[in-house]
């Protein structure tokens, strides 16, 4: 696997940023000590009806973050029942279950077979009100036994039950009844002798895991006939104990997967395609076949892509081995058909992102914060600027010279409240706001530059447009939505539509749009006092609470959606006579009002998946925008949707869409344009029919 160069900096900096979320080993361990008093406390409550507790999941293994709000994994079992694997483990006296596994059982699963309290013998033909029979006539005890045992009144999503007011004090859980067997299962044994070159677990820890034992969890195999017979077998002791073996790398990392998972994966395929234990067997399986001295600092990026080389595979092979039963495939009736070539393309498009998709992520601010530790490092990519910027001083002195123009001729009231508040601020902590503000746009604006230059070569300069991400990046931060957009503009433009889908549902869940479509009144009431009394800076009051025009220069032609080009040339020929050519030139822009444009780019990603409903979804969205909203660039708005309805066969309904912008602004409008190219697919549609 190449290493990119920047790999040992970027990973030492992604380590330093989980520490400031709660990462370090010092809490990590405090997390965990806490969690087992609670456990053992739990288990003396609930002692008096001879039940035992086990606290299991993430919050047991220190693995989550307040960003990540995972919930508590409780297992009760039964002191009275026990579960053995054969019949040498019989005790008399107790009510005892014998595990099978017949030439139908999944791998994973077993039936249990009730024995006989003073005897050691399985029974047979006996069928009562809690003893079902098997298809060999064995006296099975059947998986939904458990539902009631503990009177809760409440919906089972397989074993399990979700209480959003737990036992005991705790907030979010799910509960689960198991029985426990102290008896290792024959279909796990090759766990136990497999062949470790890199000595991870240690024979120590294996041993300590044998004896741990299992539970058995009622739930059975979608796919088998006898699914009301069957229980899962779980390894989770086991995998607490391999969990708490992790050293420091080893532990961020799983994190990292963790919220890779929950941001692109989860957010578009949902909760039950790929989940956190899906991750968690990749962790084991490499940590188990690769050598202890990779997990270090210096070498994170490089380990969490070989997870997702490795969880590549599997799903291209649609097969994901549960690390204790190989034989036993996670991914069944899971990962198959369409989405599992469109997961397998999700993960193929992280991986060529070279770890640039961390700075993306936001839970805990982490992608926010590694975005800022890495911004020094822009100046030192090996590629030579030189040939990549070539010609670029012009553009730098047109954003730079026009950047004032424009942010107040496009801003106006958003950027009186922002001067408000500098006015508020010591004058050296004003200058440095909107120098970072500055920045921020500019990488943005300059970022798309570069990409329109590669983009636009015959043969695509890749080197060019990783500098170009890097920009783009920066300036992702820029607003709520405007430096975001641009590159979720950059993805789609390059058919890297998930990723592309992933930063605009993100837009679209933390829209606040507060400071542009309110009055500048109306801010001052309710939003700058607040701000002031909570000690908010102003970059972050640009950062979360506005959402500013999209841009689009002539120079960045290349990088601009299709329909948008046209707005570059709006004003030609008599037009040029009415501009002022010293403060009018950004006409020659394409703006776009960003709500608006939000939804026109999901409409094109779900045209080019051919996503029908998603797409009348996206349209009647637009629609709703130009309604409801204050646009400032309405004529735009109206040229935009109806190069999505000229796109989805409806002429009629474009024409009209033109004809209003028109009426709209008869000069500088560019939908004369689109109306020549109408009428032009009119007329071929009519000499079609002839």
């Amino acid at each position: 696997m190449e290493v990119p160069d920047y790999y040992d900096v970027v990973s030492v900096k992604l380590m330093k940023v989980l520490d400031t979320v709660g990462l370090t080993e010092k809490i990590r361990w405090k997390r965990i000590e806490m969690w087992t008093q609670y456990e053992e406390l739990l288990t003396i409550i609930c002692s008096k009806d001879n039940v035992i507790s086990h606290i299991f999941g993430s919050q047991a293994e220190a693995t989550t973050t307040s960003g990540l709000r995972s919930d508590i994994d409780i297992v009760f079992h039964f002191i009275a029942d026990t579960v053995i694997a054969d019949m040498q483990s019989w005790k008399p006296g107790s009510r005892t279950f014998l595990m099978i596994m017949d030439d139908i059982t999944p791998p994973g699963y077993v039936k249990l077979q009730q024995v006989y309290n003073d005897i050691p013998f399985p029974i047979y033909n006996l069928q009562t009100d809690r003893l079902m029979l098997n298809r060999t006539g064995r006296s099975c005890i059947p998986s939904n036994i458990t539902n009631n045992m503990l009177g809760i009144d409440a919906e089972y999503h397989g074993p399990a039950v979700t209480l959003k007011d737990g036992p005991y004090g705790i907030d979010l859980c799910d509960i689960v009844v198991a029985l426990q067997s102290h008896s290792w299962p024959y279909t796990a044994s090759e766990w136990i002798t497999r062949h470790r070159e890199h000595n991870w677990p240690s024979p120590e820890t294996i041993v300590s895991i044998q004896q741990s034992g299992i539970f058995v969890v009622p739930v059975g195999h979608t796919q088998s006939p006898e699914r009301h017979l069957e229980w899962r077998i779980s390894f989770s002791y086991g995998e607490k104990i391999l969990v708490w073996q992790f050293n420091s790398t080893q532990y961020k990392c799983w994190l990292v997967l963790k919220m890779i998972n929950k941001y692109f994966i989860k957010k578009m395929f949902g909760e039950k395609v790929l989940t956190s234990y899906h991750w968690k067997t990749c962790m084991f399986y490499m940590i188990e076949t690769t050598p202890s001295v990779l997990w270090q600092p210096q070498n994170a990026l490089s380990c969490i892509d070989l997870c997702l080389m490795k969880m590549c595979t599997w799903v291209e092979d649609c097969n994901c081995p549960n690390y204790f039963i190989p034989a036993e495939n996670m991914f069944q009736d899971k990962v198959n058909g369409p989405v599992q070539r469109k997961l397998a393309n999700m993960l193929h498009d992280l991986l060529k992102q070279k770890g640039r998709y961390l700075t993306m992520i936001p839970f805990d601010g982490i992608g926010q914060k590694l975005n800022i530790a890495c911004q020094s490092s822009i100046t030192h990519i090996k590629y030579e600027m030189k040939e990549i910027t070539k010609n670029m001083s012009s553009v730098i002195d047109m954003i730079f010279a026009g950047m004032h123009t424009v942010w107040f001729n496009i801003l106006r009231d958003g950027f009186q409240i922002i001067s408000l508040l500098f006015k508020r601020k010591h004058p050296y902590a004003a200058r440095q706001d909107i120098y970072t503000m500055h920045q921020r746009f500019y990488c943005s604006n300059l970022g798309s530059h570069l990409a329109s230059n590669c983009l636009k070569q015959q043969t695509i300069d890749k080197e060019g447009l990783d500098v170009a991400y890097e920009f783009l990046l920066l300036g992702s931060a820029s607003d709520v939505a405007s430096g975001k957009l641009k590159l979720a503009t950059f993805f789609l433009l390059q058919n890297n539509i998930i990723l592309a889908e992933c930063i605009l549902q993100d837009i679209e869940e933390n829209y606040t749009f507060l400071v542009l479509n309110v009055a500048v009144e109306k801010i001052k009431e309710l939003t700058i006092l607040r701000i002031l009394n909570e000690n908010i800076s102003t970059t972050d009051v640009v950062r979360y609470y506005s959402a500013f025009p999209v841009p689009y220069l002539p120079s960045e032609m290349y990088c601009t959606p299709r329909a948008l080009i046209s707005e570059m040339f709006r004003s030609t020929g008599s037009h040029h006579v009415s501009l002022n050519l010293d403060k009018d030139y950004w006409q020659s822009w394409a703006v776009v009002d960003p709500k608006f444009y939000l939804y026109f780019l999901q409409h094109q990603c779900y045209h080019q998946q051919n996503k029908i409903t998603h797409k009348m979804v996206a349209l009647s969205n637009m629609i709703w925008v130009i309604r409801h909203e204050q646009l400032q660039y309405k004529d735009t708005a109206l040229n935009l949707l109806a190069y999505c309805l000229k796109e989805d066969g409806l002429l009629v309904q474009s024409y009209a869409v033109l004809s209003r912008s028109m009426k709209l602004k008869n000069h500088h409008n560019a939908a004369k344009w689109q109306i020549a190219r109408l009428v032009n697919a009119a007329f071929r549609w009519l000499g079609g029919r002839h």
